[in-house]
């Protein structure tokens, strides 16, 4: 099945060569519009739980080194679906996004730099919608804040004054919009991800604006 084959491409192994004692954080980013809700389990115990279509988690404390995370469906009757294993840094933090379709489905493992620059706020964009062509995102009418970013891809963090922005997403060197974003805030001494999701065909393009800090919900 289409979501088995989806879950099958969370199954990393984080390049590291040594196993390291301490601990490193780890979070998910659920990007796929039309996969089911999962769990991840470690050690018998859940760690996400009922992770659906453009959920981003807080990140789980994990031991650094080798360990295994189980996927299952969620529900009263859940599935095994996957054992994960990784390799992860002892004091770095992880997103594993799922990305894709059911039928083009991929995972990426990047680096976090969750480390705030005081004053100003740290953003970085992550273009995730799959059938959308490689976007400039500019300020509204104005100039471009980050440059031709394709799917699968994301930028360096960049640092903006704090503030509300209007900004707009637009095919790369063209100035016609696809995405209109409105009243988007940040604020200063922190840092954020902004995830670009959905489908253009579809007509569902959206953003997901996630603070990066460690913490639970």
């Amino acid at each position: 099945m289409l979501w088995k084959r989806w879950i099958a491409g969370l199954v990393l192994v984080l390049g590291f060569a040594l196993a390291q004692e301490g601990t490193a954080y780890v979070r998910f980013a659920h990007l796929v519009p039309d996969a089911p809700a999962v769990d991840i389990l470690s050690g018998g115990n859940k760690v996400f739980e009922a992770q659906a279509f453009k959920d981003v988690t807080y990140y789980a404390e994990v031991p650094a080194g080798s360990l295994t995370l189980t996927v299952q469906t969620t529900g009263q009757n859940p599935a095994k679906v996957a054992d994960v294993a990784i390799r992860v840094q002892a004091g770095k933090y992880y997103t594993v996004m799922a990305l894709g379709t059911a039928s083009t489905l991929q995972a990426r493992l990047v680096e976090d730099r969750i480390a705030p620059a005081e004053g100003v706020a740290k953003v970085r964009v992550i273009h995730a919608s799959p059938d959308a062509p490689a976007v400039d995102v500019a300020l509204k009418g104005g100039p471009v804040l980050f440059r031709n970013l394709a799917f699968n891809q994301l930028s360096g963090y960049g640092t903006v004054p704090a503030g509300v922005y209007n900004l707009e997403v637009r095919p790369t060197g063209a100035r016609t919009v696809a995405l209109p974003l409105e009243g988007v805030g940040f604020e200063g001494g922190k840092v954020y991800s902004v995830f670009a999701v959905g489908l253009l065909a579809g007509e569902t393009l959206e953003v997901v604006v996630v603070e990066d800090s460690f913490g639970s919900p």
